[in-house]
């Protein structure tokens, strides 16, 4: 853990649908990683506003969180139980929490503007409670930005360990807007030139058992030169686009009651 950050605890920790080898391999250089953070200011233009108090929930090992001090000097409050990623994270500024967001701590109450679930909700089964739990911590009227894997003939080998329930298209977000009262703001898919090498993924993987290789081969970034080609292919996409992608990114409203 980074000497300057320390965790919260406001509740129990708690194992997590989550391969914890993938966080060893989400580094903030990471092509997918930094794509993911490019996507988002480009889908929501004035998310480095200063005016916003932004929570993440799902904040694992920081990434999010220190793309944010980087970017724009500025702090996200992070919520995980998984203790394995919160004592790596890589956040220098912004609070950490260890924190089970169906607790529904009154501090937190109506407190953000915008939160962040950053592939989180592929790991829930119960999507919708979830989901309404997270929005107790938001304003009315705020926003809530996801992002999830996309498409569904792209699950493979590498879901199942990453601990992936589904993979989502535009109709799941549709349902959850009806089930919940939110309002779309806008929605892209990303990650159009990566859906090859998922394809390939799936096939190389099939035959794996050993949950780490698994996250370790379907994820890191290979080498400097590749990682930095990938980089490059992912930054020659239009932002937004709906044809299709590797990944979903969604912006919510809340309703005001």
């Amino acid at each position: 853990m980074n000497a300057n950050q320390q965790i919260t605890y406001l509740s129990k920790t708690e194992e997590v649908s989550m391969g914890d080898a993938w966080f060893e391999h989400a580094t903030i250089d990471h092509f997918w990683i930094k794509r993911r953070f490019a996507v988002l200011k480009k889908l929501v233009s004035d998310i480095g506003s200063n005016n916003l108090v932004i929570g993440e929930i799902g904040s694992g090992s920081g990434v999010v969180q220190r793309q944010f001090e980087i970017e724009f000097d500025r702090a996200v409050d992070g919520f995980d139980l998984n203790e394995y990623a919160l004592k790596r994270s890589i956040s220098q500024k912004s609070p950490t929490y260890c924190y089970n967001i169906h607790d529904r701590n009154p501090s937190f109450k109506e407190k953000y503007d915008v939160i962040l679930l950053f592939d989180v909700i592929e790991h829930i089964e119960d999507a919708k409670g979830f989901l309404e739990s997270c929005l107790f911590h938001l304003k009315d009227d705020g926003r809530l930005i996801i992002n999830v894997p996309a498409k569904k003939y792209l699950m493979s080998n590498y879901d199942i360990a990453a601990g992936h329930v589904m993979r989502y298209l535009p109709s799941d977000f549709k349902i959850l807007e009806d089930k919940l009262s939110l309002k779309t703001v806008s929605w892209t898919y990303w990650g159009f030139l990566f859906i090859p090498m998922l394809l390939v993924r799936k096939i190389l993987i099939a035959g794996e058992k050993d949950k780490d290789k698994i996250l370790t081969s379907g994820f890191s970034k290979k080498s400097n030169l590749v990682n930095k080609i990938l980089g490059f292919l992912g930054s020659l996409e239009i932002i937004p686009q709906h044809f299709t992608g590797t990944s979903l990114m969604w912006v919510f409203r809340k309703s005001k009651p």
